[in-house]
């Protein structure tokens, strides 16, 4: 069975703190990677807003949007999410760890909002809740040709997808590489929860991979490998 895999979209970060940006310059969102192997096409972090992303499908990949079997999602971060119910028929997967940390962190947040009376507020964390209760645990292998890669501290279960292909190793890897200036400078975001376990999902992700997809860059090739 063959495993193939394409960019769908680019991300881009609001704010670059590499390139001395303070404030948000932009509409931050995710790279979205289709990964297709055998009659599964599964899409990593649909990002962008439904309707820019489904057109930006059609540029990119022959495979239509009802195609779609699998939506994963590295993070269950907003910007990673934005076109997700436009895949109500697909399966929609994610990290087990990251479903039980946002949980009981959206639960505080609908809690808080009714205490206060906001019912604009409880709307939207009710909203938020009955997405993640639609998202089911990811297997460790989610389907021949892909396996999942644990990267947490950018959140607590943050997770990237393996593609061990002939003759290249390929790694989704979320946040946890965010673009080509953090992996030449060896540097994680400062927005990730646990900077010291991001810094470790960093390493193990340059030690492992031949082929990077960074969370809000375009594909690259692994430095160190190019090296040796």
């Amino acid at each position: 069975m063959t495993t193939s895999y394409r960019i769908i979209s680019i991300g881009a970060l609001a704010s670059h703190p590499l390139w001395d940006e303070p404030e948000d310059e932009r509409t931050g969102h995710a790279t979205t990677t289709l990964i297709s192997t055998g009659d599964n096409h599964v899409l990593v972090d649909p990002s962008l807003p439904a309707q820019v992303l489904l057109h930006r499908m059609g540029e990119r990949t022959p495979v239509k949007p009802e195609a779609v079997t699998h939506v994963f999602l590295t993070s269950f971060e907003p910007e990673r999410r934005r076109a997700l119910s436009a895949f109500a028929e697909a399966r929609w997967y994610m990290h087990e760890p990251e479903i039980e940390a946002a949980r009981p962190a959206l639960q505080q947040r609908l809690e808080e909002s009714e205490d206060i009376g906001d019912e604009k507020l409880s709307t939207f964390f009710r909203e938020q809740m009955t997405l993640l209760n639609r998202i089911e645990a990811a297997p460790d292998a989610p389907m021949p040709g892909i396996d999942l890669f644990p990267l947490p501290g950018i959140t607590p279960g943050s997770c990237g997808l393996l593609l061990p292909l002939p003759g290249q190793t390929v790694l989704i890897c979320g946040d946890a590489v965010a673009t080509s200036e953090h992996l030449e400078q060896g540097k994680v975001l400062p927005s990730c929860v646990d900077v010291e376990q991001a810094s470790e999902s960093f390493r193990e992700a340059v030690e492992i991979a031949d082929v990077l997809i960074p969370g809000r860059d375009n594909i690259m090739f692994n430095p160190l490998r190019k090296m040796m």
